[in-house]
């Protein structure tokens, strides 16, 4: 009863949450058919965050409504509960920033001392009042969750992930051990070095791995692996009804061919981790590489930049076919329907036989979508 309780709890919260915290002021709300996006993106040279608006409907343009420069490619996005947008380095990342697409105030920046680096993702608290960030540590390599206050960003705590390279972090939504709120953080388990950036070193050493928090003292949990260890565990999303997770997988293989062929895939239960395969037609077509991930009520979907296109699956993990999007990145959730981002034009409800394509306007021409975007709900 009680485990009944804190999931419809969660997925109360998740619902207003998308990937993170979101209830924005209705400058940047959802009102009718408009839609917004918080975004990241490269440009000739240049990197952005920002928020990217359209009209709800097939061939309304995807336009910039507003927009910070920012010093490299940007990662991982949350929004908290005023608006304001929160925005990571890729890693290794020595910045974060909040910042109000209103322009009510200035940009707020964040800079590493050189200690740790930034691993790309942030997470909110509930309440909008704590961020969550997945970092490493510069001279051991070993990851840690840092625990920051939201207004000020300065460092509340740091946990050990108990892995290497950590990367997307999200609330668990299937265990209350005691009511206590937990987290569940992808250990993408590949080695690198401080000197040598995100070159990836001694693959033979990969240890990714799946691990389970307490969110208020930082105490393991539980800790789950494939069997293969040269699959990287990276982005995370829940079933909607909060029962399973799932997990884009990137491939890290010598040899091209298994690469290739490997499950972009993964589904946690809780209790144990299990790959999912794409048939053997497809398999090889997806290149091993999954980007973002999201669920719906249709299934699940994972993009494939490199297979241009969106590995989509049923909620049991079934294969359901590839839906071509040339270089799409980002995945996003709106009303129970699939939004992807492209190269040059995104889709509305990408998983329906017939999804509504956005061509991007002017100023998003030969812009590059990073992972990552999210819905701002009204």
């Amino acid at each position: 009863m009680a485990t009944d309780l804190y999931r419809r709890q969660a997925l109360a919260a998740l619902a207003g949450l998308g990937a993170c915290v979101i209830a924005p002021r209705a400058a940047f709300a959802n009102t009718g058919d408009r839609v917004h996006l918080a975004a990241a993106w490269e440009h000739q040279g240049s990197f952005h965050i920002g928020v990217l608006s359209t009209q709800d409907g097939a061939g309304q343009a995807l336009q910039i409504h507003a927009v910070l420069e920012v010093p490299t490619r940007a990662h991982g996005l949350c929004v908290l509960p005023d608006g304001s947008v929160i925005a990571t380095a890729r890693r290794p990342g020595d910045w974060l920033v909040r910042w109000n697409p209103d322009r009510r105030a200035k940009p707020q920046w964040l800079w590493q001392d050189g200690g740790r680096s930034f691993n790309g993702h942030v997470l909110a608290s509930a309440d909008g009042q704590r961020l969550y960030t997945t970092e490493t540590d510069a001279e051991t390599g070993a990851s840690w969750i840092v625990v920051r206050d939201a207004r000020t960003l300065a460092t509340a705590a740091a946990w050990p992930t108990h892995g290497i390279d950590a990367h997307e972090l999200i609330w668990d939504l299937r265990t209350p051990h005691g009511g206590a709120p937990t987290l569940i953080v992808a250990n993408g388990g590949v080695p690198t070095a401080p000197e040598t950036g995100r070159v990836k070193r001694d693959l033979g050493r990969m240890d990714p791995s799946l691990v389970r928090l307490d969110a208020r003292t930082g105490s393991l949990l539980g800790q789950w692996r494939l069997q293969d260890p040269r699959l990287s565990l990276r982005h995370l999303a829940w079933s909607p009804d909060g029962t399973a997770l799932g997990i884009a997988l990137q491939a890290e293989h010598d040899n091209p061919a298994v690469k290739n062929a490997a499950p972009v895939l993964a589904l946690f239960d809780g209790t144990a981790l299990r790959r999912v395969t794409a048939p053997e037609p497809a398999a090889p077509s997806l290149r091993g590489y999954g980007g973002s991930m999201a669920a719906t009520p249709t299934g699940w979907a994972v993009s494939c930049p490199r297979a241009h296109g969106i590995a989509t699956f049923s909620l049991q993990g079934d294969w359901q076919g590839l839906v071509p999007l040339p270089e799409v990145c980002p995945l996003a959730v709106r009303g129970g329907a699939l939004w992807a981002g492209g190269l040059a034009s995104s889709l509305q409800n990408a998983q329906v036989a017939a999804p509504l394509a956005h061509p991007h306007g002017a100023e998003l021409q030969g812009a590059r979508l990073d992972n990552h975007w999210v819905v701002l709900q009204g």
